[in-house]
């Protein structure tokens, strides 16, 4: 119909309301085409050139992502306005060309609210404060008066400024956009993102018939977040009950609600009933499901099957895949080809995919991924001083064992929050920095940020790393009485591993059993471990019982215990664990060790064969295991895989070929001289391997770090960053 409009219009003289209703038509449906024989049309016209119909353009171009002709019609406008403007600046910002929107936006002699909260608006979406901030400065200052638009604005671009938020929820009260329900949903919202939920409820009960959806799902939202999934679950019943419209972000609350519950049966349930009403299809609950299968013992499978029957997942959709890989440590890998797969198909990633993706670097055994990921993050459009990717990188490089990058890139950042501080600390407390992880935490403070649940982990591993138990006793006591944090399951876990690294084994024992809920896996293991080092073994026999209460088929209490027992040369005893290892089918979990050379990893296993160049690195580790006895090595037969069998020479050649010590060795084979190594191991680094990989980094004059499961050892100069404290 509008085809033959035009073919009409071109044996006629043009009429422009009907050539203007035709426009408005093909801006409606995002008819491209039909656009542009309507523009070429114009252009041909004798009629002049109309502004109005010039903004038409812009917007049909707009809307049909081809900004540059939308630019060329602006352009082509001989007296632009206030609308043309405001249509080539949303272009922009649709676009995400948020510094050319704000240089037209400086052009305009009268700019209008709309064209204030359009940049406002992007601004605040991108998490920019300052920028969002001094133009809503600059709109009150010129006397334009502001809406419930700009105010929720405002409040979602707050980020985690508790002290902002409340400013301008006192400046909406003050000026009666609390009537506003975007307004309240923006402050429900941001007041649960910062841990302030009575707040949100507050403003969530004062709200005049709470009869919007968005207001419920907020709602529902915050009760997920922060652990009351019941009274999440409740609100959702209540809102059903009351007749809502309930919508895919409803149900997709729900689910997270579950997540937070980490009730894998009722969201199976709940599952079931979304196949049935057909909503298990949607890109935002299928996001939702992927969530909670990821989060709540599920395994990927499960996630990809969700996954793959949703048609043309979007952007959020591959980013909560990419973060449910993130999850496992064991699937780095997977994250990356998701990624790689998303980019594939055209989607372009925003600042949560490069979180993501950044996230699952950190657990890779390739530190090449990570920053070949940063590189991308500085070619995309995400602006370089975006807060969340650079804390997800500052995470990433310290976890990779790059702990100069990480503060390198800390300083650099224009801005720092909580969750800045904490990915430093973090890292300082992994490598053994713990003066400096401590000191940071003080300068937190005087900054007058708040200190995290999690910021306090970080600080009291960083005690427990570094045997500072009189200060984490300190800072563990001050989380409830300055800062009102109740410690939770990890900050106990923490404190046992700090007395029990101190030889404080009855006083680990008695926080345990003082605990208010049940120490788990974690505890006990750590007071375990402390056992076999300081040779307790009746209290190492009350541990490993506790623990494998907890966990009947994990076989890590019965390898423990059985190491015990080998220390102490009851070998009776290590056949009857070993025995009951058989008899319940369970296995050690096999030691291996990797290095990154070349941008390939190389994976090594104790008394290895199958690397290519094995022949190699057994010869050159025989030439260095000789220099380092001559300064003083000894081999520690204990950590022997032999244990009871065989002589001390076979022990000890056992012990020679630990897959770290092969890795090590294939390192130094395969780097130029004086250039440092990165080693990881998916076990703890055994005692005869420590000593024996601190002397080499003296005699062969490299830095060595070795990343296990509790933490990284630098090894220089013959000494160790742990200080003999792990």
């Amino acid at each position: 119909m509008i085809n033959r409009s035009i073919i009409l219009m071109n044996q006629t003289s043009l009429n422009l309301h009907h050539f203007s209703q035709l426009l408005k038509s093909c801006i409606t449906q995002k008819n491209l085409v039909t656009g542009k024989c309507l523009h070429a049309l114009y252009v041909k016209s004798i009629i002049p050139q109309l502004t109005y119909i010039s903004n038409h353009f812009v917007i049909l171009y707009s809307k049909c992502r081809n900004l540059t002709a939308a630019r060329h019609a602006f352009e082509a406008t001989l007296y632009p306005n206030v609308f043309s403007y405001n249509a080539i600046i949303a272009a922009y910002v649709k676009h995400g060309r948020i510094m050319i929107a704000h240089q037209l936006f400086d052009e305009m002699s009268e700019p209008d609210l709309v064209s204030y909260n359009t940049l406002i608006a992007a601004y605040a979406e991108r998490g920019e404060t300052r920028p969002a901030f001094r133009l809503f400065g600059r709109m009150r200052e010129v006397g334009i008066g502001m809406d419930g638009f700009s105010m929720s604005s405002m409040i979602t671009g707050s980020n985690d400024d508790v002290l902002l938020i409340r400013q301008l929820h006192c400046l909406g009260v003050r000026g009666g956009y609390d009537c506003y329900t975007s307004v309240n949903n923006s402050l429900v919202s941001c007041y649960s993102k910062n841990g302030f939920l009575e707040e949100a409820k507050r403003v969530f009960c004062g709200m005049n018939g709470r009869e919007d959806e968005v207001s419920w799902n907020a709602m529902i939202v915050a009760y997920g977040q922060h652990r009351e999934g019941l009274k999440a679950v409740e609100l959702f019943k209540e809102m059903v009950k009351r007749g809502l419209y309930v919508d895919m972000y409803t149900l997709a609350s729900v689910l997270t609600a579950f997540t937070s519950l980490e009730d894998r049966v009722g969201g199976l349930q709940f599952h079931g009933q979304l196949i049935k009403v057909g909503f298990n299809a949607n890109p935002h609950v299928g996001s939702g499901l992927i969530d909670l299968y990821s989060k709540c013992g599920g395994d990927m499978f499960d996630c990809r099957k969700i996954f793959e029957e949703i048609p043309g997942p979007d952007l959020v959709l591959w980013n909560t895949m990419i973060s449910g890989y993130s999850q496992f440590d064991e699937l780095p890998e997977e994250a990356l080809v998701c990624f790689q797969n998303m980019l594939r198909i055209g989607h372009r990633p925003d600042d949560c995919s490069f979180v993501c993706v950044i996230s699952a670097c950190s657990n890779s055994p390739s530190p090449s991924h990570g920053k070949q990921v940063h590189c991308l993050s500085l070619k995309s459009d995400i602006p370089s001083n975006r807060i969340a990717v650079n804390n997800a990188l500052v995470s990433m490089y310290a976890k990779s064992g790059n702990l100069h990058d990480a503060r390198r890139l800390f300083d650099r950042m224009p801005e720092h929050n909580v969750v800045s501080l904490n990915a430093l600390i973090d890292g300082y407390s992994q490598h053994g920095a713990g003066n400096e992880a401590l000191h940071l935490f003080n300068c937190m403070l005087e900054k007058g940020l708040t200190p995290s649940n999690i910021t306090f982990i970080s600080v009291l591993s960083a005690c427990a790393h570094t045997g500072k138990v009189e200060e984490g006793q300190k800072y563990f006591d001050t989380m409830k009485c300055n800062f009102g944090i109740d410690p939770e399951p990890e900050h106990y876990s923490c404190m046992i591993d700090m007395l029990s690294r101190a030889g404080k084994l009855r006083e680990a024992e008695q926080l345990i059993e003082s605990m208010p809920f049940n120490p788990g896996k974690i505890g006990w293991a750590s007071l375990l471990g402390a056992c076999r080092k300081h040779g307790n073994i009746d209290l190492a026999i009350k541990a490993a019982n506790q623990f494998l209460k907890i966990e009947p088929t994990n076989p890590t209490p019965y390898v423990m215990l059985a190491n015990i027992y080998s220390d102490a040369g009851r070998w009776e005893e290590v056949a009857q664990v070993r025995k009951l290892m058989h008899d319940r089918k369970l296995r050690k979990k096999p030691g291996c060790s990797w290095i990154e050379i070349n941008k390939r990893v190389h994976v090594f296993v104790a008394e290895d064969a199958s690397h290519p160049m094995i022949k190699e690195v057994y010869e050159y580790l025989d030439e260095v295991l000789v220099k380092i006895k001559d300064v003083g090595y000894v081999p520690d037969v204990r950590w022997s895989t032999m244990k009871d069998a065989g002589g001390e020479r076979d022990k000890e050649r056992s012990g020679v070929h630990h897959s770290e010590k092969l890795a090590v060795a294939f390192g130094l084979l395969s780097t130029k001289k004086g250039e440092p190594i990165l080693v990881g191991k998916n076990l703890r680094i055994c005692g005869d391997c420590h000593n024996a990989i601190m002397l080499i980094s003296a005699v062969t004059s490299r830095e060595i770090t070795v990343r296990d499961t509790r933490r990284f050892h630098l090894f220089k100069d013959g000494t160790c960053s742990c200080g003999d404290y792990w």
